[in-house]
């Protein structure tokens, strides 16, 4: 129990930042702009084709070293690497889901004079919004999956708490880490039934 404060807090502040990055990268992979998209795809790539642990590490034991550039404390730097990790995942779905609107929506706003802006505005992005909804809702699951990661780096989480108790009694392990399966369920139970409800809403109102 004493882990859970951290448990959560990560995951409330990796989900707001993850998604965050995830619309302004997808957005910036469609622009006009060759060098804005060529970095945004860099920073995907990179975020994609490496191990979030990785990243963990390098955010907080290499970076701080090699550049003098303090994250601030521990926790942000668990955050910020949860959030850049899945946000270039989501950045993905924010753009396949731009590209998977119906051309002739685009095509009937040109006929009204919409500008560009207008049109993603107002027509493309609520409803590709819909269709990235039930995939948000199932990164959002691994997300709280991936906050056990952060005590490798001496956040006090849940499984933090379950290593100690593990250490002064090893026979005791495999009913320790059960109660971290069990506490790892009960919190991603009403992310479940949030992403059935994400997915029940992504079936409306998206023209095909």
């Amino acid at each position: 129990m004493k882990g859970i404060n951290i448990t959560i807090t990560v995951l409330i502040a990796s989900a707001f930042f993850g998604y965050l990055f995830a619309f302004i990268a997808g957005l910036c992979r469609l622009s006009n702009n060759i060098v804005l998209r060529k970095f945004t795809g860099f920073y995907v790539e990179i975020f994609r084709g490496t191990s979030l642990i990785v990243q963990l590490f390098w955010l907080y034991y290499a970076i701080p070293i090699l550049f003098s550039i303090d994250l601030g404390s521990d926790w942000w730097a668990g955050v910020i690497a949860i959030a850049l990790n899945y946000g270039a995942y989501m950045s993905e779905i924010v753009r396949g889901s731009i590209l998977s609107v119906a051309k002739g929506q685009s095509e009937a706003a040109t006929a009204l004079n919409m500008s560009r802006f207008q049109r993603m505005r107002l027509v493309i992005f609520p409803q590709a919004v819909r269709m990235m909804l039930p995939e948000f809702g199932n990164y959002l699951i691994q997300m709280l999956k991936a906050t056990s990661l952060v005590s490798l780096i001496g956040l006090h989480d849940i499984l933090y708490y379950g290593d100690i108790l593990r250490s002064s009694n090893l026979s005791q392990a495999p009913i320790v880490y059960l109660l971290v399966l069990v506490f790892y369920f009960i919190l991603a139970l009403p992310l479940i039934f949030l992403t059935r409800k994400m997915e029940s809403i992504s079936k409306k109102g998206v023209a095909s």
